[in-house]
């Protein structure tokens, strides 16, 4: 697994999230445990990981997104 998107905007993850499953490119939601640990106030940044073989495709989608 590799990471292509931290954010510590939630709408934005999911925006990703919602794209890269549009391409029929699974994803993985890291660190979504830490806000409990944290109070749910946003401070540590969550990751989206994606297969080793997709981050090329991954990292396109997103960066025609602009959202990296």
């Amino acid at each position: 697994m590799v990471e292509v998107f931290r954010t510590n905007d939630l709408v934005a993850l999911s925006f990703a999230e919602a794209l890269l499953k549009g391409e029929g490119i699974a994803s993985l939601r890291f660190d979504q445990n830490i806000s409990v640990m944290e109070g749910s106030i946003g401070v540590f940044p969550r990751r989206l990981m994606v297969d080793d073989d997709d981050e090329a495709a991954a990292k396109d989608l997103l960066h025609i997104a602009e959202l990296i």
